[in-house]
């Protein structure tokens, strides 16, 4: 299956700066420009480690962020634990065809300061891909519900302005008491640009702080 499509950030970022801060307000895409004020679906950024998990209707694989990339060796045996005995429930639900849950691999010994989310490395679930087909939210959710897996947390509606308002406030975890990496933002309805490429976006408390 594809790796997962890059996710740009909101604004472009300030040459002057070495691309260490944004400049505010220059949107880095047209679409995020026209969009601006239209109703956005917010999710919390989690630090740590794109997944995929692959199943091609008869066996379960995973991948990282890229082909080349390598998994941690603690999440790769979480990724066995948790998924490879459901290959049976994989066959029922998705009924033979090839589906892609991405996700993200964290805590403890998965990414630095990992063990703020949890003890130990488990995966989180952001989206779903079925053949050609990306799963809308209530669809991702219940087939996180029947694989006993999490989604990330929505955390609020609104506009693009509204977003990074947010980030650049800081707002705390779902997972605990400490600051959320930032926000994950997708059109209310999904829309796709010219180039067929899915318009998402994200900031991050630090772009502020």
């Amino acid at each position: 299956m594809k790796e997962y499509h890059k996710i740009q950030t909101v604004y472009k970022r300030d040459p002057a700066t070495k691309h260490k801060t944004l400049i505010e307000g220059d949107f880095s895409l047209p679409e995020f420009e026209f969009l601006q004020h239209n109703k956005w679906i917010f999710t919390e950024k989690v630090d740590g480690t794109n997944v995929r998990v692959i199943f091609d209707g008869e066996t379960i694989t995973f991948g990282g962020k890229t082909d080349r990339a390598q998994i941690p060796a603690v999440l790769m045996n979480r990724l066995n634990e948790k998924f490879l005995p459901q290959t049976d429930n994989f066959k029922e639900i998705f009924n033979g065809n090839s589906v892609c849950l991405y996700g993200e691999g964290y805590g403890a010994k998965v990414q630095p300061g990992g063990g703020k989310y949890r003890q130990d490395p488990d995966f989180v679930l952001f989206d779903v891909k079925i053949d050609e087909w990306w799963l809308q939210r209530r669809d991702v959710e219940d087939i996180a519900e029947k694989l006993g897996t999490d989604t990330v947390p929505i955390i609020g509606k609104g506009t693009l302005h509204e977003m990074v308002e947010m980030a650049k406030a800081g707002f705390k975890s779902q997972w605990g008491d400490f600051m959320a990496e930032g926000v994950v933002a997708r059109p209310a309805i999904e829309i796709k640009s010219r180039n067929g490429e899915r318009i998402m976006t994200k900031i991050k408390y630090k772009d502020f702080n």
